[in-house]
Order: structure tokens, then sequence, then C-alpha cells
């Protein structure tokens, strides 16, 4: 059988479900933030309420994003350059949030945080506030992409071995600067492309955090939470526009990865 015969039927498939599932609606998106005139969509994105959930949500990815970064590099080298008791329990830990509902993530830091949680009485005593308040949004955050970059590095570090850093010790390289020139520069594409999707994922979540932020205009909504609230207030326009401003982060950091995945081809 001819397999080139399917090409231009598979083809079709292809941009007829990029069409209606990602194109149509980004068109929708763009349409109605503009719906009112440019005066509306700035005023929408520049508005007070607008900034702080803006600003709360870059603070949650500049938090988020390093202490994962950190994370990842220690779980991947510890897995990929060691033999321990509890490794497979490491690994399926790390992939436990692929498998949670973000609801129930949020939830279970209620159950702990939470007034009537288990730590809330300490936490009120000591006048701490996690649940609907700053925190929680960044504890639920790091769940729900606690296991991006650390499952990027994994398998490229487990490919490369270990030849290159034993022979950096052997040489008389310490541990610091074999990770930096000969561990470093081999992930370091793949590093990025971890950090991308981590800050992706990072700034477009709702479920967890809509569970722990308590949904606070100007103090605990990020820009999902924004626009739910716009949207449910009849805001449509307003809605529209910060959602198309989340959508242009959201197309940069295509931009970057399709960057990021060229470069890793090229070596």
């Amino acid at each position: 059988m001819n397999t080139k015969t399917y090409k231009p039927l598979l083809i079709f498939i292809a941009f007829l479900f990029l069409t209606l599932f990602l194109l149509l609606p980004l068109l929708i998106i763009f349409i109605g933030a503009f719906s009112q005139g440019f005066e509306v969509f700035w005023y929408s994105i520049t508005e007070p309420a607008a900034r702080h959930a803006i600003f709360l949500t870059l603070l949650v990815v500049v938090v988020t994003v390093p202490l994962h970064t950190l994370f990842g590099l220690s779980a991947a080298w510890a897995l990929t350059k060691y033999r321990f008791r509890g490794r497979q329990l490491l690994i399926t830990l790390i992939e436990i949030p692929f498998a949670v509902s973000p609801v129930i993530a949020g939830l279970v830091f209620i159950i702990l945080y939470g007034v009537n949680g288990f730590l809330g009485e300490w936490l009120h005593a000591n006048n701490l506030q996690i649940i609907f308040a700053v925190p929680g949004i960044i504890l639920a955050t790091m769940f729900v992409t606690l296991p991006f970059i650390a499952r990027e590095l994994i398998p490229l570090m487990e490919a490369q071995g270990s030849d290159a850093e034993e022979a950096s010790l052997t040489l008389g390289a310490g541990g610091f600067r074999t990770f930096y020139h000969v561990t470093l520069p081999a992930i370091k594409w793949g590093l990025l492309y971890g950090v991308i999707l981590c800050s992706a994922r990072a700034i477009g979540e709702f479920g967890a955090v809509s569970v722990v932020s308590g949904r606070i205009r100007g103090a605990t909504n990020t820009m999902p939470l924004h626009v739910e609230i716009l949207y449910n207030e009849y805001q449509f326009a307003a809605a529209f526009s910060v959602a198309l401003l989340m959508s242009l982060f959201a197309i940069f950091t295509i931009v970057i990865k399709q960057v990021v995945e060229r470069k890793q081809q090229l070596g």
C-alpha cells in the first residue's frame, strides 16, 4: 500500500483540528479583546486589579521556576548518576502531580494549612497565613509544576551517561567545576526547555490556585482567575483583553520553545 496517498488527507486533518481548536479560539479572543476599541483593551490590562493580577502571576513564576530548576537539577543528577534504594519511589513521587487533579491538590493544601487544617491552629497562633494568601498560591503552583524540569532532564542525562563526569573527576576537577564545565553545557538546552514548560504552566494554572487563593480581587487573583471573574461579571471585552495578554505570553513561550528545540537539534 502506498502511504503517500494518505499524505494530503493526514495534513488536512491536522490543519482542520488546529484551526478548530487553536486558531479559531485565538481569533475569537483577539476579536473580543478589541470589540470595544483599543482604549477599552488598554484600560482592561492596566487598571489596578489587572495590574495586580499580572504582577502576582509573574511573581509566582519568578519564585516557582528557580526553585524547580534547583530541584530538577538535583533530582535528575541523583537519579541518573547514582543507584540507591528508593530510586524508583523518587521517580514515582516526582510524577504524582501529573496524575493528581489540580483541584485535589488545592484541597490538600487547605486541609494542611487552612484555619481548620492540621497546621491551621499553629499558623494562626504565629500570625502566619498560607491559604487565601500569596504563599498558598505559590505552594499550589509549585505542586502542579514540580515534574516539568526534572522530567526533561532525567532522560537526557540518563542517555548521556556519566563517562564525561568521571573523566573530569579523574583529571582532578572538583564537583562544581565538573558540573559547570561538563554537565551543564551538555544539558543546557534540555534545561531551558524544561524552564519554558514550567513557566508556561505556572502562568496558566487555574485549578489549584482557584481553590487556595480565595479569589480576592487586587489581592490573590492571578491572571486566569481575573479572567474568570471579569467574564462572570459580563465584562466580556475586559475578560478577553486579559486573556489575549495571557495568549501573547503563551505565544512568546512557544516561539522561545521552537528556538530552543532548533538549537538542541543543531547540537
